[in-house]
């Protein structure tokens, strides 16, 4: 059985539904599954209809009808007939949501989120379906709440891999072709929850291991993976051939294409994952499998956006030895920040991280106790992997250095534009 995971690129209009159909009948779709993202910036409307709930109830009507009237227009030109079920279940979903947030009682902000924002998935995939069986594409809806059974860490639940496994198996035959939503599962008590942002991509290899599936393929609106994002850099190359081993440290380092935890599910069933252009879908695109290079020829640039750059230095001068830093650790995992670089010296401690969840303020407060807390928002992190002098250069141009980590194959710089 064959993966294939369109984003919310590939779905964020009603052209764009219409070529999804095309790709499918340009490759082939028996004996597949498809895993599809929120339409568009769903996602992101959603999180605001969140964040109205918590913070600005006058405005939470409001932010829901931003996403009512994204979706609505995409229907109506998919569905000239107004009595098709679609109109219907699509009402369903909107009053889901509204009864939800009329009824909770749970004062968990990512509880909530994940109760919210899980419809974009669920939104899109049943607008996808009736689509393709209206153009006499046969398929299957499948909820992936009812398959991928997770922890409660909401928004960045962990995966219960054997009850996951066996009900992905007892529910979905592999000579026929299923629908089913990316980033989503549910928890012992049925409640939603999400896999980390982007974790669509992850979704796909889950499926993909559950099923032992031949291939996994990512549809993208670039022609595979790059060297760099063309959003920040101007001249890109095509990594045609990658292994698992170099895929795993660029999504590391975080590379947008492949979101970090698919990889390693793939890499132990040795499943090649294909990333090709939905635009272009016979292109090669790029092959990531046990048989590709160990690295590619040139070097690789990934960029992070909206870091924090903290320093902390012992109040008395003592050293910041290994019991420090555990304790320091510590505090990162309990606030839910992510530490992408690490650098110390005897009495301070430099890291860049990412605070996704706005728990800074809360740990600086803590950290306050101990030592002295300076920092930087808003940088910008930059990993070359494979660089040379060319490419740190081309990276640094005229922008303030904060932190510069290099080791034997990546070079890793902070910097402030």
């Amino acid at each position: 059985m064959r993966i294939f995971k369109f984003g919310g690129a590939s779905v964020r209009d009603a052209e764009n539904v219409r070529n999804v159909c095309k790709v499918l009948r340009t490759v082939g779709y028996e004996n597949s599954l498809i895993v599809a993202s929120a339409m568009g910036k769903t996602t992101n409307a959603l999180e605001v209809v969140v964040h109205n709930y918590f913070q600005n109830r006058f405005d939470l009507a409001e932010s829901l009808d931003v996403v009512k009237n994204y979706h609505y227009p995409i229907v109506n030109d998919l569905f000239p007939n107004k009595e098709h079920v679609i109109y219907t279940k699509l009402e369903e979903l909107f009053e889901n949501i509204t009864y939800f947030l009329l009824n909770n009682k749970s004062p968990n902000y990512n509880f909530v989120y994940d109760q919210i924002v899980s419809f974009g998935e669920v939104i899109s995939t049943t607008i996808l379906h009736y689509y393709l069986q209206e153009e006499q594409i046969v398929n299957h809806w499948i909820d992936a709440r009812n398959l991928v059974k997770t922890d409660t860490v909401y928004r960045d639940a962990n995966v219960h891999w054997d009850i996951t496994i066996e009900n992905i198996k007892r529910s979905i035959n592999t000579s026929n072709l299923y629908i089913t939503q990316g980033f989503i599962g549910s928890d012992y008590n049925g409640f939603s929850t999400t896999l980390g942002r982007e974790g669509s991509d992850y979704s796909a290899a889950i499926f993909a291991y559950a099923l032992d599936a031949t291939s996994v393929t990512i549809w993208k609106d670039v022609p595979g993976v790059l060297n760099a994002d063309p959003r920040y850099f101007t001249e890109t190359t095509l990594l045609e051939h990658i292994s698992y081993q170099e895929a795993i440290e660029l999504a590391f380092y975080g590379a947008s294409v492949i979101h970090p935890k698919t990889l390693q599910p793939l890499r132990q069933k040795e499943i090649p994952l294909y990333v090709k252009s939905f635009l272009n879908p016979l292109l090669e695109g790029t092959n990531v499998s046990k048989g590709a290079a160990l690295t590619p020829n040139v070097p690789c640039f990934i960029v992070k956006k909206n870091q924090l750059l903290i320093s902390l230095s012992s109040k008395d001068f003592s050293f910041i030895m290994e019991q420090n830093i555990s304790d320091i650790f510590k505090l990162f995992c309990e606030y839910n920040i992510k530490v992408n670089v690490i650098q110390n010296s005897a009495i301070s401690f430099s890291v860049c991280v990412e605070d996704k969840f706005n728990h800074f303020e809360d740990l600086r407060l803590v950290l306050s106790d101990k030592f002295k807390v300076s920092y930087n928002e808003n940088v910008s992190l930059y990993t070359i992997r494979h660089f040379d002098d060319l490419s740190a250069q081309k990276v640094l141009g005229d922008k303030t250095l904060l932190l510069k980590q290099v080791n034997r194959e990546t070079m890793q710089i902070v910097t402030k534009e």
